[in-house]
């Protein structure tokens, strides 16, 4: 199985973007940590089991806390608004918080056994603890910000809110485009945005917003966010298709396996010709079948195939790099210290040439 093809021509400044994950993991591991101990047993345990913070027999363990890009967004969006990055630590929790929560119930709908190269929670403390401790991460990223008592936490609790309902419209839609034979590219794009967009738009102007930000900076950080979300998205569909294993710690062909309808396989859809007429017949075929579960390695990468020559892996990619650019755009509405906005700029890159 070939890599999926680079989103992005050139390449981040991975030291300097390492630095930032870093800090943000840094900083907002050990209130996280805090904010997980709050939780009654035996949630707390499976909370920590997800974070990677133990095994499964609750021995402490360093798992993969997986890539730390939000919080790193939470700090870095104080800083835009000329706030110290620990004003947005709160934030970065609570983002982190809602992010996971969705991991926890995203694993379970989906039937995924793997996140970060280990048995998910629902696999490992079934799906009863999977749920709960899901909505517990919820609660408790709405508790962080508003036991800040300020204003500004009101406001930043306000646009958290919004942008976890976002996300879950944008779950029920991309479960709902699995028993479709077809969807729109603009339907794709739109549950994206709501699933992957609206969170990464809220860390991004979260911190500015407990910095102190108005609404308009803070609107216009959000743009960068959504943007970069879009471009977060299309890079982790080609993974979902094409990714190495040992890298995205998800088995090969996952995207195929769940009947996703993510942006290569809608492209490669709409695109016309043979390849595209091949693939919709097959994928319909698929919809129907009993024995879809059975499928063989070469029957999943016959239909990956398909989609690369109707284009649809070639377009996502393009897709990429344009949100990337968009977003980028969008850092130039804001008035803030050129340091910053280098790192915004490097970790939009990162997003899109990353490989897991």
């Amino acid at each position: 199985m070939t890599p999926a093809n680079p989103a992005y021509d050139t390449v981040a400044d991975t030291t300097d973007v390492t630095a930032l994950l870093e800090r943000g993991r840094a900083l907002s591991t050990p209130v996280l940590r805090a904010a997980v101990d709050r939780l009654a047993p035996p949630m707390d345990t499976v909370a920590a089991y997800h974070f990677g913070w133990i095994d499964a027999q609750g021995r402490p363990a360093d798992g993969d806390g997986g890539k730390a890009v939000r919080p790193a967004l939470a700090l870095l969006s104080a800083e835009a608004a000329g706030a110290p990055p620990e004003a947005g630590i709160p934030g970065a929790v609570a983002v982190e918080l809602v992010h996971n929560f969705s991991l926890l119930h995203d694993d379970l709908m989906d039937g995924d056994e793997q996140r970060r190269h280990r048995d998910t929670v629902w696999k490992v403390h079934g799906p009863a603890q999977a749920i709960l401790v899901g909505d517990a991460l919820f609660a408790l990223a709405n508790e962080i910000l508003l036991e800040l008592g300020t204003v500004e936490a009101g406001r930043a609790a306000r646009r958290l809110t919004t942008a976890t309902r976002k996300l879950i419209d944008g779950q029920a839609q991309d479960i709902s485009y699995e028993h479709r034979e077809r969807v729109t590219v603009e339907e794709c794009l739109e549950m994206e945005g709501n699933k992957t967009g609206a969170l990464l738009a809220c860390a991004v102007s979260i911190g500015a917003v407990l910095g102190g930000a108005d609404d308009r900076t803070a609107d216009t950080l959000e743009a960068y966010g959504y943007h970069l979300g879009l471009a977060f998205q299309a890079v982790d569909d080609l993974l979902g298709i094409w990714g190495d294993p040992e890298s995205t710690g998800k088995q090969t062909w996952s995207d195929l396996r769940q009947r996703k309808k993510s942006l290569p396989v809608v492209a490669a859809l709409a695109a016309g010709g043979p390849a595209s007429a091949q693939l919709g017949e097959l994928l319909a075929a698929d919809a129907k079948s009993n024995d879809f579960d059975s499928f063989s390695e070469e029957e999943f990468a016959a239909r990956a195939a398909l989609i690369e020559e109707a284009g649809g892996r070639e377009w996502t990619a393009q897709e990429a790099r344009r949100q990337h650019a968009v977003a980028i755009e969008a850092l130039h509405g804001v008035d803030m210290p050129e340091q910053v906005r280098a790192q915004l700029t490097a970790l939009a890159d990162f997003v899109v040439v990353r490989k897991r």
